[in-house]
């Protein structure tokens, strides 16, 4: 079964496209087209939008999901006249909310992601510059200033892992990736220097092998950095290194970057400058 499903905003869309992707993921059995419509903030592009999606019923011929976040409500009464089944975010919680606050909504297109507090953005803003800067051991002496420091080999996540910190929580996040020129004399891999001093802030990332091989294969294809043997044996080495020096980790290989990150906070009660938007 395949049906289509639109998320609307009269603002960024991200609220509508995360919740409806959450609720949608559900229905493992049907296969849903995904089509998100932002600043849909004018009766003109609303009436444009409601041609669409009923063209689409008619292609289809099932009624598509709309899910909504429209404040505006002339606009959210177009949409409403499309034919689909609704989900209208706003309505269904804001409603009930001014109830039980004894208060009315401000009804503000786009709070949820607007700037607000400049600290709060500039935060956000600066925690990214400083994961781009302390990317891949770039700048070890800067690890007094992180709040972590995710280890791993090549390709295991953790240059995403270390922005998405950044973007969602303003957690200053470096990386650092073991390498074979960190092994020692036995073979066995040691902990680098300059991750000495900074052994509390260290958080360590593993992956299956053959999916490392997977990955590593799309970047240098046919390579002893991409063969199945190297990607073992680092992995093997790294996870050695993490229980030598009871260094916390995750298993990133069916995970998502989202749950990699909240995963770590949770392990490791990590401070959030703020909450994601």
């Amino acid at each position: 079964m395949t049906r289509t499903a639109f998320f609307i905003s009269d603002g960024t869309g991200i609220t509508a496209e995360s919740l409806g992707r959450s609720l949608l993921a559900q229905f493992e059995n049907v296969e849903i087209h995904m089509i998100t419509k932002p600043y849909i903030d004018s009766v003109e592009k609303a009436h444009q939008l409601a041609a669409i999606i009923e063209s689409t019923a008619v292609k289809d011929g099932e009624q598509p999901i709309i899910i909504d976040t429209i404040v505006d409500s002339q606009i959210r009464d177009v949409i409403r006249d499309a034919p689909g089944f609704k989900v209208d975010i706003f309505s269904t919680f804001l409603e009930p909310l001014e109830q039980e606050l004894a208060t009315h909504s401000s009804y503000s297109v786009g709070r949820t992601h607007a700037i607000g507090s400049d600290d709060v953005y500039m935060d956000r803003i600066q925690s990214v510059h400083f994961a781009l800067d302390n990317d891949d051991g770039a700048r070890t002496h800067q690890y007094d200033q992180a709040d972590i420091i995710l280890v791993g080999v090549s390709r295991c996540g953790k240059t995403p892992s270390s922005l998405y910190l950044a973007l969602q929580f303003g957690i200053r996040a470096a990386n650092y990736p073991l390498t074979e020129d960190d092994l020692d004399e036995t073979g066995k891999l040691k902990l680098p220097r300059a991750l000495e001093p900074h052994r509390h802030k260290l958080f360590g990332l593993t992956i299956d092998p053959r999916r490392l091989a997977a990955i590593r294969h799309e970047r240098r294809p046919n390579s002893r950095y991409s063969s199945m043997d190297q990607c073992v044996q680092e992995v093997t080495q790294a996870e050695a290194l993490y229980r030598r020096m009871h260094i916390p980790f995750i298993d990133t290989t069916r995970f998502s970057v989202e749950e990699i990150s909240t995963r770590m906070i949770a392990e490791t009660g990590i401070n959030r400058r703020f909450s994601p938007r």
